[in-house]
């Protein structure tokens, strides 16, 4: 029988879409404006209002696991449920894992773009340095233990959710809003019909919006986890749209099209300049950088909790046997976040971290539809349309990188047959002669809730 007070310290609704909005109003948004103008012009604010519709649709698969399988597991559960042990769970989890890695990237190489504005400019070029020093703080910090992230959590959430919502509706005040008249920067989509850019800059759009992912991963802890979870999505999702779609109006009626590319990797301190002054744009320095730092923490917290997680359940190498290393699962996320922030700039970031999740999100999807019809009640019409939505996306997308960055397409190539032959290689290493594969599912809910 549960202790009445455990229930009380569980998270109510509220709190919960609190924790949600406040991860995924993350960093991200502080430079995906910029890269989303580039690709579609003065029509970057309807991008957000676009993708919002297709995160809607995506969402209604994470709802009805969540309703169905309330884990800490989160997708990781869901994958488990839909295609059991083998390659497949593995290799879309850690798609899934190394999706949240470039977020983390992502997230650092901002706070170093954002930091470097407080600088003269012949220092730009030190952002990736900046970036990966933060990735260390992280380390530590959550090396330190879960009292020290949990103290921070709350307090920054609060900061960066009503700093962006008020630095979005005061800004929209001020310059009112903008003339949407369709007008595209062609010097990255020339090669593109007009449509067919805008189709592709939803993939980063989607991206602003993926944090929502993560609340599936409270479980146990929240309270009558069976609707929560699944309201707490819904209603996060609704909040950032209408935050992040003001904020784009309000950078739009700031900044031209051409000033919001040329300042892409800080674009909302560049449009809060005009309307608030210098103070305005150093007051947006400071919450991009508490956000960022917030944001690093929390999702290297986060892929290394998946990470272990996926160590316990076979579907990795078990890294507890590198008894050497305290905490290895931290330690290897820590060091591929940093290798990425050293290698790729902030763009190309983005771009592969989109890619990674599309694929996941699909395989989320068609998981859903395809194997679940008997345990979970839904509409199979929606999750089919996600499914189409995502394929159009990511193959505008792809189509996009081929035209103009295919080195990005290079590398996520060679990232994602990696993961899928390394994941076959070590299925067949503990699968036994009958076939079977004898793997780490069986674990309950309390020892799933239990993995650092």
């Amino acid at each position: 029988m549960k202790n009445p007070k455990q229930n009380k310290q569980k998270l109510s609704l509220l709190g919960s879409v609190s924790l949600g909005t406040g991860v995924m109003i993350g960093a991200g948004i502080f430079v995906l404006m910029g890269q989303i103008a580039e690709l579609v012009g003065d029509l970057f604010p309807i991008a957000f209002i676009a993708g919002a519709v297709v995160v809607g649709f995506s969402s209604y698969s994470y709802v009805k696991f969540s309703n169905a399988f309330p884990s800490s597991g989160g997708v990781v559960k869901f994958l488990t449920k839909s295609y059991g042990a083998g390659t497949a769970t593995g290799a879309f989890s850690l798609l899934m894992y190394v999706s949240m890695v470039v977020s983390e990237s992502l997230v650092a190489g901002t706070f170093g773009a954002y930091t470097l504005r407080l600088f003269p400019k012949e220092y730009t070029g030190y952002a990736s340095i900046l970036g990966v020093l933060l990735i260390g703080v992280a380390y530590i910090i959550n090396i330190s233990g879960n009292k020290i992230i949990e103290a921070t959590a709350t307090l920054t959430a609060i900061i960066k959710v009503v700093g962006i919502a008020l630095l979005a509706i005061s800004g929209l005040i001020i310059s009112g809003l903008p003339t949407i008249a369709g007008n595209y920067i062609t010097t990255s989509s020339q090669s593109l019909p007009k449509g067919f850019a805008f189709i592709a800059a939803l993939a980063l759009s989607i991206l602003a919006y993926k944090g929502f992912t993560t609340i599936t991963n409270q479980g146990s802890d929240i309270k009558n986890p069976h609707k929560n979870v699944g309201r707490s999505i819904i209603f996060s999702i609704a909040i950032c749209t209408i935050i992040y779609v003001t904020l784009a109006l309000s950078v739009a009626g700031g900044l031209s099209i051409k000033e919001i590319i040329v300042a892409k990797d800080y674009a909302l301190a560049a449009a809060a300049k005009p309307i608030f002054g210098e103070w305005g744009s150093v007051l947006t320095i400071f919450l991009a950088i508490i956000a960022t730092v917030s944001g690093v923490i929390a999702s290297v917290y986060s892929a290394s909790r998946m990470l272990g997680m996926l160590s316990n359940m076979k579907q990795v190498p078990n890294l507890n046997r590198i008894k050497k290393l305290k905490n290895p699962s931290l330690i290897f996320t820590v060091a591929l976040a940093m290798l990425l922030t050293i290698l790729f700039d902030l763009t190309r970031i983005a771009s592969i971290g989109a890619i990674f999740y599309l694929i996941m999100d699909i395989a989320i999807h068609w998981g859903l539809f395809k194997h679940l019809k008997k345990e979970v009640k839904f509409n199979p019409i929606i999750p089919l349309i996600a499914i189409i939505m995502d394929l159009v996306v990511l193959t505008a997308f792809v189509y996009l990188k081929f035209i103009n960055d295919p080195f990005v397409l290079i590398v996520a190539a060679i990232g994602i047959i990696l993961i899928f032959l390394s994941q076959f290689l070590f299925m067949k290493s503990h699968t036994d002669k009958f076939g079977k594969m004898h793997m780490g599912m069986e674990m309950d809910e309390e020892e799933m809730d239990g993995i650092e």
